[in-house]
């Protein structure tokens, strides 16, 4: 049996939140490439490049909390890539989409761990077509299992 049109596109609100994690995203790698301030860039987000259908509480969270904690995300994040390949080595939209997930991760313990790692793999395919979203997938798979032991792993997928 084969699910309707209408079962197979994704609700209202998982839209919503998708497009929230996406401006977050950008606005990380805005943030990070200017050195602008967080505020100004979340202003900027809200007046001229955030969508009606983006979760704006949501976005919110997830850049100013990110930010505020990419030292403690960016900690994590190193120990978990190989030496050769430091945090900084990272191109500049990969290392977004993971600090971002890795908050999330982090913070948003009612969104289970297979939502978080999906939604930042799909990301990560809307940017790289190449081992990019293996390699999200296996860092936040891989921080899950430290954040979320209870869920990661197979436990919650």
């Amino acid at each position: 049996m084969t699910a309707s049109p209408a079962a197979k596109r994704p609700s209202a609100e998982f839209s919503r939140r998708h497009a929230a994690r996406l401006a977050a995203v950008q606005a990380i790698y805005q943030i990070d490439l200017t050195g602008a301030e967080a505020a100004s860039v979340l202003t900027e987000f809200q007046h001229h490049r955030l969508g009606r259908d983006a979760d704006r509480s949501l976005f919110e969270d997830l850049v100013q909390g990110t930010w505020a904690r990419r030292q403690e995300i960016d900690q994590a994040l190193s120990g978990t890539l190989v030496e050769s390949w430091p945090l900084q080595r990272l191109d500049r939209t990969l290392r977004s989409i993971m600090r971002v997930g890795v908050y999330e991760l982090s913070v948003h313990e009612t969104v289970p761990v297979a939502v978080v790692i999906n939604e930042y793999v799909d990301l990560a395919h809307a940017f790289f077509g190449g081992k990019e979203p293996g390699m999200v997938n296996a860092v936040l798979d891989r921080l899950a299992q430290d954040l979320r032991p209870d869920q990661a792993s197979g436990a919650d997928r």
